[in-house]
């Protein structure tokens, strides 16, 4: 089977790529049992002495006098994604692993009869192919390695997708490596995310917090009002929660004196997937004794800030919070964010004074006006349910909501003045909800009745309330200083960076 151009290396039925299997596992066979091939189809190592993007960097002047020739020799490796052969000379286009290309001749002047025939008949598209030559300009000013020497270093079986056409979300997804070989995106928000938490770590670290690990497997869900994962350990015959948050183990940290710690971890929440949703996802918690839910959200501000500027790094937009997102829009995320009260904006969205005071009844009527369905409606559900659909979608700007309803917060200490609602806020980027602070509940005497208050909600059948956890409760007993917390999804930071949804920024998300 002919696989000279990328177009017709596009597999469209399982019969063909059955067939092209089938041709690549001969040719596989023909370079293991040749030792005249090199190391086999899947040597150990070969001789590369510069990378892709190295030579480019180097000799990339060349270009600009067609025919050129550096006199130096290198050698290098990457993976096949163009093919053009021609009777004494073949073309082929390598791509290293983030993109970077540069082109391949293999001609009969320069590698004997012999070997160019081997060439043609065992080199395919989606191999991984070792070339060493002089680096020069090809006639049209291409930078080129005119190959010396060759040697496929990990042969490919599976064909390649058409690099011209673009795969289906379902492919993108499921096929990742797929994805990563054929979309500039997709490398791209790899490297986003990288350095994006190469940046909090940065922010973390220059105002002296700790990071610190907590354990993913746990003898009780808590820290979020979530449905858990539940399995079963063998080696102590009992059943255990994947983690739904960190945030009761990091608060035994700070009582044991470990004033500013963060943790970048994975949870996991039994609940539904969406655009914004993942059942496991990445979450980055953080604790700083001595400050309230304001210290904290300037702390929140600074670290999305500066992630801004390592995402931007290397494009017209360094120096400067505009992200561009997939989608070409520009997206500022700098200046000092808006801190808007829950209850005074609903309010006024909905044309009546609602207030910590105002009666299940009275929300629940404006909730049916509404056509706003609430499950297991107390004042704080219904609350943050109507406060969403009358305000949430009116946010452009990135936007600090404070002061929740105390009902739907129950690790959050009392709001200092104003009687029942807690001292926490959620932020808002792009309409959804991107990291939340508290001013955290420190008095392990009202955390008891909280905990007492989530487990009568349990028993009403709120799947997602919290039991109360003695071991947390001891640990606040022995002193927990004065603290700000937040948690920020490191997925949805990425969505307010790249524009894209959940499944675009998690390298390999779960799928059914």
């Amino acid at each position: 089977m002919s696989e000279q151009t990328a177009d017709n290396a596009t597999a469209t039925s399982e019969e063909e790529i059955f067939e092209q299997k089938r041709v690549r596992l001969e040719k596989r066979e023909r370079l293991n049992e040749d030792a005249s091939l090199g190391g086999g189809a899947y040597p150990v190592v070969v001789p590369v002495t510069d990378t892709i993007q190295g030579v480019r960097a180097r000799w990339g002047s060349l270009e600009e006098t067609p025919g050129a020739e550096s006199g130096a020799i290198v050698g290098v490796a990457g993976r096949v994604v163009f093919q053009r052969n021609t009777g004494k000379l073949c073309f082929a286009s390598l791509q290293a692993g983030d993109g970077t290309r540069i082109q391949a001749m293999v001609s009969l002047a320069e590698v004997g009869e012999e070997s160019l025939a081997r060439y043609k008949e065992l080199v395919d598209l989606g191999d991984h192919l070792f070339v060493s030559g002089e680096v020069i300009a090809s006639r049209r000013g291409e930078l080129s390695i005119m190959v010396q020497e060759w040697q496929v270093a990990a042969k490919a079986l599976a064909p390649l997708p058409n690099m011209y056409a673009e795969l289906n979300e379902e492919t993108r997804v499921r096929q990742r490596y797929l994805d990563l070989i054929q979309r500039e995106q997709a490398r791209r928000n790899v490297v986003t995310r990288a350095r994006t938490m190469a940046s909090l770590r940065k922010t973390f670290a220059d105002q002296d917090f700790i990071e610190v690990e907590t354990p993913m497997l746990q003898t009780m869900h808590g820290g979020a009002s979530a449905r858990p994962f539940v399995t079963h350990s063998n080696a102590f015959d009992t059943e255990l929660y994947l983690r739904i948050a960190p945030e009761l183990y990091l608060k035994r940290a700070v009582v044991g004196g470990l004033d500013r710690v963060f943790e970048i971890n994975r949870n996991f929440r039994n609940e539904g997937a969406d655009s914004t949703h993942s059942p496991e996802f990445a979450m980055l918690e953080a604790y700083q004794s001595y400050t309230d839910y304001n210290g904290i959200a300037d702390l929140t501000q600074a670290l999305v800030q500066n992630a801004a500027l390592a995402a931007n790094v290397g494009t017209d937009r360094e120096g400067t919070h505009v992200v561009e997102w997939a989608d070409g829009t520009l997206f500022d995320l700098g200046g000092d964010w808006a801190r808007i009260s829950m209850y005074g904006t609903l309010s006024e969205a909905a044309g009546r004074e609602i207030t910590p005071e105002t009666s299940v009844e009275e929300l629940q009527a404006i909730a049916d006006a509404e056509g706003v369905e609430v499950k297991l409606p107390n004042h704080g559900k219904l609350v943050e349910e109507l406060w969403e659909h009358f305000v949430k979608d009116g946010l452009t700007r990135p936007t600090f909501v404070m002061d929740f309803p105390v009902e739907t917060s129950p690790l959050t200490r009392h709001h200092r003045s104003i009687p029942g609602v807690v001292e926490k806020w959620d932020l808002y980027v792009r309409g959804f909800e991107l990291a939340t602070g508290y001013s955290e509940l420190i008095d392990p005497v009202v955390q008891r009745e909280r905990f007492v208050q989530q487990a009568a909600e349990a028993a009403r059948g709120d799947d997602e309330a919290m039991s109360v956890d003695e071991e947390f409760l001891r640990a606040l007993e022995h002193g927990m200083p004065p603290a700000g917390g937040m948690g920020m999804g490191m997925d949805r930071l990425l969505m307010a960076l790249t524009g894209l949804g959940i499944r675009e920024t998690i390298l390999f998300p779960l799928v059914k």
